[in-house]
């Protein structure tokens, strides 16, 4: 039983916290203490919790129920060694009871035994006729198992005893996507929904499997099947919106992400996505409305800034990309997107010492992908700081080694600073691996072509 305010029920909770303020002991019924325990444990109130389980104990101690409790609340604290002996205890006085198998295949798979909780949960199922709990906690563990056959036949079995087991739904779709069964998961959704056919969650799975098969013209049938039985479900109409945005029919989509607004609080997702279909529209003044709802609905959504920054992008209104990727990075500091637009917009400007700090930057924060690093290295050729820029190189050739690219620049740059071996070195490895990314020595090192030395090797191997 769970108290509620306002409600009779909660006689017992209220006579119990009254005394725990009086200091004056008070009887209960052994069942009454199970409802306090259970309340304060749904609530994570885990002191008061243990109060009563002790308060409980000391008035009957006997008491396999109360005893189960603190058990329960053992293994919350990791006191599996106190759990596991107190185990013992009751099952040397009843050994029938289900409740002892369960909390023993909660300490296992707090131990990572997940396949001995298995075990101890079938043995479970032997002693007890409501099973839906066991088959859910079974699928739990063969999930923590990675064994999805057979965490998928256990929700499936959840399902069989009770239609309405959401959470066994998708943990059933969870299985079948993971194993890349699209095609299994809609035949055995098109069963399901054979027999509860109202039920809005499986018209929805049913519509996302579509989807990830690009079938979407039966996905939106499934979302408006979903929608028809529950007109308030968010979720339909957002995927909805997602496939009709693929399906380029932009106006529809805004009407399905707009009703989302209506629902409830305004999602950045959907002021996203509307800001998004304006913009393909062509609508570009109710586009900027859209993002900057977005950013201000949601500061820390990436996206909503980086779409933001790209619309002032693409039209080449540089300053403006400019302040709002600086207010991005003014909220994330970390997000290595935000750098490598900041970096690319100050490139635009000609605000070469800001755009070598932002991919600088942009490395610092782990992105070692190839363009960073001749992005940051040129920049640094360009400022006038060769020995900056051959460090860089060759940092970046320890990522790629024998990248002709890097090899050309750290030959071109090994050259100017007078480091002929290192020069040849370098020049005749970017030769040897490609060829035809020997224009860079002439594009960014147009002074190096002049070395007689640089001549002859092109001559010979060109």
């Amino acid at each position: 039983m769970e108290f509620r305010h306002n409600d009779n029920n909660n006689l017992p909770l209220t006579k119990f916290e009254s005394m725990l303020k009086t200091n004056h002991i008070l009887f209960f019924d052994s069942e009454e203490f199970e409802n306090i325990i259970h309340h304060y444990l749904n609530q994570g109130k885990i002191a008061l919790a243990k109060k009563a389980i002790k308060l409980g104990l000391d008035q009957h101690p006997t008491s396999i129920n109360l005893r189960l409790f603190k058990v329960e609340v053992y293994v919350f604290e990791d006191k599996l060694d106190e759990a596991d002996e107190l185990l013992n205890e009751l099952y040397s006085v009843d050994p029938k009871n289900e409740e002892l198998f369960i909390q023993k295949a909660n300490i296992f798979s707090k131990k990572d035994e997940h396949q001995k909780a298995v075990d101890v949960l079938k043995k479970a199922l032997e002693l007890t006729d409501d099973v839906v709990d066991l088959y859910s906690l079974i699928g739990m563990e063969y999930l923590f198992l990675d064994q999805f056959e057979d965490a998928k036949t256990y929700f499936m079995k959840c399902l069989e005893e009770d239609l309405d087991d959401y959470s066994a739904l998708y943990n059933v779709i969870y299985c079948f996507e993971f194993l890349n069964q699209n095609e299994s998961a809609i035949e055995y959704l098109n069963i399901f929904l054979d027999k509860n056919p109202y039920c809005e969650v499986a018209w929805h799975q049913l519509g996302k499997q579509y989807f990830i098969l690009k079938k979407y013209e039966k996905a939106l049938t499934s979302f408006d099947f979903a929608i028809i039985s529950d007109d308030t479900f968010i979720g339909a109409y957002l995927e909805r919106g997602k496939i009709l945005e693929k399906l380029k029919r932009y106006d529809e989509a805004i009407e399905n992400y707009t009703i989302t607004l209506k629902l409830e609080d305004p999602t950045s997702f959907a002021l996203l996505r509307i800001g998004s279909c304006y913009e393909k529209l062509g609508n570009h003044e109710l586009a900027l409305q859209y993002y900057d709802r977005t950013v201000h609905e949601d500061p820390l959504l990436d996206k909503g800034w980086i779409a933001i920054t790209k619309y002032y992008n693409k039209r080449k209104n540089y300053q403006k990309a400019l302040y709002y990727i600086n207010k991005a990075i003014n909220i994330d500091t970390e997000n290595v997107i935000y750098w490598k637009l900041y970096s690319q917009i100050n490139q635009r400007l000609n605000f070469y010492e800001e755009a070598e700090r932002g991919f600088k930057k942009t490395l610092e924060l782990g992105n070692y992908e190839l363009n960073t690093w001749l992005s940051r290295g040129d920049l640094l050729i360009k400022l006038g700081e060769p020995e900056a820029a051959i460090y860089n190189y060759e940092q970046a050739i320890e990522f790629y080694p024998d990248n002709a690219e890097l090899e050309y620049r750290l030959a071109g740059l090994y050259f100017v600073v007078n480091e002929n071996d290192k020069g040849i070195f370098y020049l005749k490895n970017g030769l040897k691996h490609n060829e035809e990314y020997a224009f860079i020595i002439e594009e960014l090192f147009p002074e190096v072509l002049n070395k007689i030395l640089v001549k002859n090797i092109l001559k010979t191997n060109l």
